[in-house]
């Protein structure tokens, strides 16, 4: 396969997300997209790709268990070496009906009853975050709001329920950056990253194994699949879906979020006034700033409306993109920070829906809350870089913080 890279030349017909300048402009091109008649962008690159860009074809492909497949949902210049249905990283990874069997397994521990009790800890560590920031001048000091902040908290959560040392943090970091970010680079560049993730979650299972604890790894080494253990390859595989995707995903929607404020002191003076008002705003974040796009393999040559998707082909499902179609949503793209009706697709769509929203939810709730509380009013203070690949967030995200908390937020 001859890779293809380089700038974009028209997003309808050579669309690359891995582009820099995909995920900083991301709404404009869909809109762009969805305004010139454009329901489906198509590239060459990757091996081909195609990307439907309103909710309802989104949709249609995450509810089409047959024609599309989920054994790989990061889009490479690669395929996955382990088939369906099981997958290289299930249940994610995982066909029906498989699919359900494996899910069913992860989602006790993901349950409101198993999250709820953990938010006493995110806001203790939340804390301790802003505490770090060390001495703030209200008017001068500069923080960055994703390293400091939002790219910490995820990582310790999902470190502590699995188990894994908190001081590997930058490791998890480096892990998250080859998996999803460094996908336009040749397969054979990108194996010892993954060989290096494959090797330190060995240890971390080992450890486990001979020292068993109530989390996560040892839960998982525990369970039982219609009367037998977990095959090794599905422990360490349901490992790295919650690893990467437990903390991408989240520290991406907190940035997100902060950024918003940041530039609109509206919405930030109205969680200020009205924290009550959280109980909307929570939603309108995830549906606004969306953070997950998924993809899916083609199973078979096939017609998708008029787009002839060849096997083997990805499909890029960018729930963002869905969530701001004028289609499916009244002032699509706007921020409204009490909408009540709000049916997102920011957790997913179909069979895939995302077994961690709960702590996700509570993650970016308490995140904004104690940010918000710390500093009522801030601002962006520079340059804003913005993640590459099927994750959208902000990776440095300074902030210029204009009160403290405990001084008068309205002055």
């Amino acid at each position: 396969m001859t890779l293809r890279t380089g700038p974009v030349s028209d997003w309808a017909t050579d669309l690359d997300h891995a582009e820099p300048e995909y995920n900083e402009h991301a709404h404009q091109i869909w809109a762009d997209l969805r305004a010139g008649g454009c329901p489906v962008a198509h590239s060459e690159r990757y091996g081909g790709m195609w990307a439907p860009i309103t909710h309802e074809l989104v949709k249609e492909v995450a509810y089409d268990t047959d024609h599309f497949t989920s054994r790989s949902v990061v889009v490479s210049n690669g395929r996955p070496v382990i088939e369906a249905p099981v997958g290289p990283a299930p249940p994610i990874t995982s066909d029906p009906p498989f699919h359900q069997i494996a899910r069913r397994l992860l989602l006790p521990p993901f349950s409101p009853k198993a999250i709820n009790p953990w938010e006493p800890e995110i806001r203790r560590l939340c804390n301790e975050l802003l505490d770090r920031m060390g001495d703030i001048t209200a008017g001068e000091s500069v923080v960055d709001a994703a390293v400091q902040y939002a790219q910490s908290i995820p990582v310790n959560v999902i470190a502590r329920m699995l188990g894994f040392p908190p001081e590997d943090e930058e490791l998890f970091r480096g892990f998250v950056h080859n998996v999803l970010e460094e996908v336009n680079l040749p397969v054979e560049e990108r194996e010892e990253g993954f060989a290096e993730l494959d090797e330190y979650l060995d240890r971390q299972i080992e450890d486990h194994v001979a020292n068993p604890r109530d989390d996560l790894t040892s839960y998982l080494l525990g369970v039982e699949l219609e009367g037998n253990k977990l095959s090794y390859e599905h422990v360490r595989g349901s490992i790295v879906l919650l690893l990467i995707a437990g903390i991408d995903t989240t520290w991406s929607a907190i940035g997100s979020s902060i950024w918003h404020l940041a530039h609109h002191p509206e919405d930030l003076q109205r969680i200020v006034d009205d924290p009550d008002v959280m109980l909307f705003g929570l939603e309108e974040f995830l549906r606004a700033y969306a953070p997950v796009t998924m993809a899916r393999l083609v199973a078979e040559d096939h017609d998708f409306h008029g787009c002839p998707m060849k096997a083997d082909e990805w499909v890029l499902l960018p729930f963002p993109a869905a969530n701001r179609d004028p289609a499916a949503f009244d002032r699509a793209e706007e921020f409204v920070i009490d909408r009540e009706e709000n049916r997102h697709a920011a957790f997913g769509l179909g069979i895939h829906r995302c077994l961690g929203s709960n702590l996700a939810r509570l993650e970016l709730k308490v995140a904004i809350e104690e940010f918000v509380r710390r500093f009522p009013r801030f601002e962006l203070a520079g340059d804003v870089r913005w993640s590459v690949g099927q994750i959208r967030g902000p990776r440095v995200l300074p902030v210029r913080v204009l009160a403290h908390g405990g001084d008068d937020a309205t002055s």
